[in-house]
């Protein structure tokens, strides 16, 4: 897929709404971008999207995982930022979960060889377009797209 710019806020949570309206239990989701790329705004926008609009939606930095009870899909936040091991996914059920959740993973590239074989990908960078504006650059790659 081409990238989209991104102006604000309001138009990554946009973005994650659209997102979670293209996805069905057992997909995960790769969340790519450097800190501040907008990773938790879009999990926020589909999150709610799925949930209802006032869930709070902490980032799960500090907890590794949160979990949300969807009207028709349960979905499981994960940020690997803080592994020191690979390993450690085993601990915070990343494999029970990615069977019956949509599973968003921050920081996937934590998992190492552990990853997932088809992943949704979604990468973010913040970037100027043609105008000045500043925002973000969403690229997604689908599992049917066949690249990663």
């Amino acid at each position: 897929m081409s990238d989209i710019f991104l102006k604000d806020e309001a138009e990554t949570i946009a973005y994650g709404a659209w997102l979670a309206d293209q996805l069905n239990a057992g997909d995960v989701v790769y969340l790519l971008g450097d800190l501040g790329a907008g990773k938790s705004t879009l999990a926020r926008g589909l999150i709610r999207a799925l949930t209802s609009p006032d869930e709070d939606v902490p980032s799960p930095t500090f907890t590794l995982v949160q979990t949300y009870e969807g009207r028709d899909v349960d979905i499981a936040h994960f940020d690997l930022y803080r592994l020191t091991d690979p390993e450690e996914v085993h601990e915070v059920g990343l494999f029970e979960l990615a069977d019956s959740h949509i599973c968003l993973i921050e920081w996937p590239q934590r998992l190492a060889h552990l990853g997932f074989d088809a992943p949704w990908v979604v990468r973010l960078k913040q970037q100027t377009n043609d105008q000045g504006e500043t925002g973000r650059v969403v690229n997604l790659t689908r599992p049917e797209d066949g690249k990663i």
